[in-house]
């Protein structure tokens, strides 16, 4: 049997502020015509069983737009593949705190074929496919829920399906970065993948073996908040249960490019630092060098140690036209650290305020709750400085804390 493994779609994602024609933002069109690329090549394959492991929407309300779209197109799935069996289960972004509140998700049961798991874990048995499908969506596994884990001896094809952070073995070394807070943790020995004909995961971005017969699919467009730690091409996977060979189908998806970077230090004569025609050319080099141009793309580019003086001497008018031309064109620009004379007189380092931000969680701060995660504050706190220094100019260069 043929199994599609998709996950984390995002539908609904948007970024950037920009807007594509028809006034939709441009980002969350990309996530949605990737997901129409995906799906068509799913129809293509003719998958007998189809599973989306969660993190179908970015948001637990998503728009009516993202909804409708989204609706069309796994009705459109359904409708050319009416014998395939689809499963979805939520993950932590489709899933309100609440128990109370529905799932958007619910909507998609409504159409013929389709299997909603949004809160409890449940096994769901396809007598056409002699296939049993255990889906243990993020609630509960938040909720600490007591599931049993254990195959359908009565089925000749057993797949288990979860959101979920892994850790342990494996996981350890496989799993590079937090493509996505709030994902409930599960040690990977707990999961046993030698009893499953398929283990099926979601959550973490970038596809990747864990064992033979369990993969995280990643996700069909870049949309966790480092996009460039997303390398990887995006896609899906297919496994074929016979053959017990997994394969990665990639979609085309808008183009992320992560420019080499620069450091504003002079290496050798007697100035520190470079004169801000030099650096300005290096970054005309290195943006005319992007293949295809900068059009259209989204591009960062990091430059170190440069003094704030400095950074306001630069052209920031070809800046702004970079900005123009790319969909998003960040020049992440860093201090460098810098002298200072202490308050009883002696030499001392004058800290960035990322350096402040670090020493106070890491060292001085103690969490109000068992629930905080200090490296997800951590990894926040970075993520909204730099974002902070994307629409000014001016503010690119990090202030002095004190």
């Amino acid at each position: 049997m043929l199994i599609a493994h998709l996950a984390d779609l995002h539908l609904g994602y948007r970024a950037y502020h920009r807007l594509a024609q028809g006034g939709i933002n441009a980002r969350e069109r990309d996530v949605a015509l990737a997901f129409r690329a995906a799906l068509d090549k799913v129809v293509a394959l003719k998958p007998e069983l189809i599973v989306f492991a969660g993190d179908i929407f970015h948001s637990v309300r998503p728009s009516n737009a993202a909804i409708a779209d989204a609706f069309r197109q796994f009705a459109r799935l359904h409708a050319r593949l009416p014998e395939s069996r689809i499963v979805l289960i939520a993950g932590n972004h489709d899933s309100p705190r609440s128990t109370e509140t529905g799932s958007i998700l619910r909507l998609f049961a409504e159409i013929p074929g389709i299997t909603v798991m949004d809160q409890e874990a449940r096994t769901v048995y396809f007598p056409e496919l002699r296939t049993s499908v255990l889906g243990v969506p993020h609630t509960a596994l938040a909720a600490a829920e007591q599931t049993d884990r254990s195959r359908d001896s009565d089925a000749d094809i057993n797949v288990l399906v979860l959101h979920a952070q892994l850790r342990g073995g494996a996981a350890e070394q496989k799993l590079r970065y937090i493509s996505e807070y709030g994902g409930a943790e599960v040690d990977l020995h707990e999961l046993h993948p030698e009893e499953w004909d398929y283990v099926a995961l979601g959550h973490y971005h970038i596809a990747t073996e864990l064992a033979p017969n369990m993969w995280y699919a990643g996700g069909i467009e870049r949309t966790s908040s480092s996009v460039w730690e997303e390398k990887e091409d995006k896609g899906f996977l297919t496994f074929d249960t016979e053959t017990r060979i997994a394969q990665f189908h990639p979609v085309p998806t808008r183009e992320v490019i992560d420019l080499p970077r620069i450091s504003a230090l002079r290496r050798g004569g007697d100035a520190l630092y470079l004169d801000a025609a030099d650096i300005d050319a290096r970054i005309q080099s290195l943006v005319e060098a992007i293949p295809g141009g900068l059009e259209g793309k989204i591009v960062r580019l990091v430059l170190h140690d440069i003094p704030r003086d400095l950074f306001r001497e630069l052209d920031h008018r070809t800046l702004r036209e970079y900005r123009s031309r790319a969909l998003h064109f960040h020049l992440d620009a860093r201090r460098p650290e810098s002298q200072r004379i202490g308050g009883v007189g002696a030499n001392g380092l004058r800290r960035t305020l990322e350096q402040e931000i670090d020493s106070f969680l890491t060292e001085q701060w103690t969490p109000t709750s068992s629930e905080i995660q200090r490296t997800r504050l951590l990894d926040l706190a970075h993520l909204y400085l730099a974002e902070t220094r994307l629409n000014d100019p001016a503010e690119d260069a990090e202030p002095e804390v004190d």
